[in-house]
């Protein structure tokens, strides 16, 4: 088996080194005779880095590395272009001062490579300096790369120094566009489209490809990829985890894939693909290398939790260039890759876009996190919580899972406990307000037990508050929230009201059970029943 790229982002290491490749140059021919300036946006640990190096080596002509590949036989190895490669993760930007001293200092090594000394003073100038001169000593024209573009506008959102620093870029940027005659082909990279401080205000219209569907595969593997490049992978890990391969690949599937940028093309996560056959184990790799806590705390601020609960619409100015004192959580939520585009569809000429959580990785801790934000639970306990759970539903175990319940709750700020107000309206308030987040709370909850959750599920009877399905298994569930009345008679109100609005109807061919969940003030309740078999208690 060919040793697994984890972690490299050199295409020439990767190849001389005889690392797994899953050949993405068709892609890329068609990339580089197709346009002048390109702008590809994907989340972090896509490939992206791996792809910058491959266009590096391809336009420097080392044609021994693309042996075998599909470009091999299609491109010009006579030609031989300098390359200026930027990867802005390694340049300093804390500050004006360090983002001008850090990028001099890289673009005087550059010349030095090239037995170029640059008289220049100021970074911008440098690099005009730098491709003007590579041009005239070389004969051809200039390639310039871009890795991670948007890191020092990202890095320094909120900050004091942002407005410096975005005023270095805005400068330094300019200088492609002056450079124009000089420059063969600009390839830029990043996880944001950010509007007025970037390339895409001082630059004649780069071409954007993140949604194209052309380039809808350029980074991430297909299903055919996958099971043509990984054979032995899969058979191998097959064996180590006594599965099938069927139900291996229906696993990996479930876990990893799952992300397109048309609705249509359908990726996995190559990050969490390469860690998993190389420790033969599912866990959350990806989500595990960056835990966006900043994003956590928005959706639970900002009320959007359903956001990664249930299917987002927009239209296509979700993906326009964005502000970056103003992006809006949606925007943000999809460029970063907790949502991705999940069907397209043309209306009144226009797309309107369905986004949802890409697959059981992200949602799984996204789920974790949510909950850990709402009740101050250990992150790292609420799987095994929640499987003890599961089974409480299973067992008709009213009172282990009522416990678990309020084991789980025991931390939840007091904010969400019973109202102490005199006043009636404001207590009302409260307890509206009260019952939207225990309704989140037991969302989340939920969608974490594993269950194919549908919120809010309409029927010609009403609005269920959600249906866990399983195979031969529904488990409707109904929620009920008051500070003050009485554990016992919300949770007959819950059960009564999945009776009376027969909300199990459409799940009478498996197992149905109801599930009814109760919190009054600070107590917890909950009543599970196989539609005439009926356990309850308090707490």
């Amino acid at each position: 088996m060919k040793k697994l790229p984890i972690g490299i982002q050199s295409f020439e290491d990767l190849r001389s080194s005889d690392y797994l490749y899953v050949d993405k140059t068709e892609d890329i021919y068609r990339l580089v005779t197709s346009g002048k300036i390109v702008f590809l946006s994907r989340p972090r640990r896509f490939g992206k880095s791996l792809l910058i190096s491959t266009l590096g080596e391809l336009y420097k002509g080392n044609q021994s590395l693309f042996e075998g590949l599909y470009i091999y036989d299609k491109w010009d190895w006579t030609q031989q272009y300098p390359v200026i490669r930027i990867d802005w993760t390694n340049i300093e930007h804390g500050s004006r001062e360090e983002i001008e001293r850090s990028m001099s200092t890289f673009l005087k090594r550059q010349a030095n490579l090239y037995e170029i000394t640059l008289v220049s003073e100021y970074a911008s100038d440098c690099f005009a300096e730098l491709i003007e001169s590579l041009h005239r000593k070389t004969g051809q024209k200039v390639v310039v790369l871009i890795d991670e573009y948007d890191s020092p506008i990202l890095d320094t959102m909120g900050k004091s120094e942002a407005a410096e620093v975005r005023e270095f870029l805005q400068s330094f940027y300019k200088r492609l566009k002056a450079t124009d005659d000089h420059l063969k082909f600009i390839f830029l990279t990043g996880v944001t489209k950010v509007a007025k401080v970037s390339i895409f205000s001082v630059l004649n219209s780069p071409d954007d490809i993140t949604m194209d569907d052309r380039y809808a595969s350029i980074c991430g593997y297909t299903q055919e990829e996958l099971e043509r490049n990984f054979s032995e992978h899969i058979d191998n890990t097959a064996v180590r985890l006594e599965m099938t391969r069927e139900d291996l690949l229906a696993k990996i599937r479930k876990m990893y894939d799952g992300y397109t940028w048309n609705g249509k093309t359908s990726v996995y996560n190559p990050y969490s693909t390469l860690s998993f056959f190389r420790k033969n184990k599912f866990s959350n790799y990806w989500f595990e290398t960056g835990t966006p806590t900043f994003l956590i705390n928005r959706l639970k601020k900002h009320g959007l939790a359903k956001t990664v609960l249930e299917p987002v619409i927009v239209d296509s100015s979700a993906f326009d260039s964005y502000d970056p004192d103003a992006l809006g959580d949606i925007p943000l939520l999809f460029q970063t890759g907790y949502l991705t585009v999940k069907d397209e569809k043309m209306t009144d000429g226009d797309s309107l876009y369905t986004l949802g959580v890409p697959n059981l990785e992200v949602r799984e801790s996204l789920m974790k996190h949510l909950l850990n934000a709402f009740t101050q639970y250990p992150v790292e306990q609420l799987g095994t919580l929640g499987k003890a759970m599961l089974q409480q539903i299973l067992n008709f175990d009213a009172e282990g899972f009522a416990n678990n319940m309020r084991k789980m709750l025991a931390d939840v700020p007091y904010t969400l406990k019973a109202s102490k107000s005199r006043n009636k309206a404001r207590a009302e308030a409260e307890n509206i307000e009260n019952e939207a987040r225990y309704h989140i709370i037991f969302q989340v909850w939920m969608t974490l037990l594993g269950f194919n959750i549908q919120s809010e599920k309409i029927t010609n009877r009403g609005r269920i508050d959600a249906v866990l399905q399983q195979p031969g298994l529904a488990v409707v569930a109904e929620l009920k929230y008051h500070a003050t009345t009485k554990i016992d008679t919300l949770l007959d109100q819950a059960i009564a009201q999945i009776r009376e609005k027969r909300y199990y109807e459409p799940f009478l061919d498996r197992k149905v059970i109801l599930l009814g969940i109760a919190f009054s003030g600070k107590e917890v309740g909950c009543r599970i029943e196989q539609l005439t078999i009926s356990i309850g208690c308090n707490t």
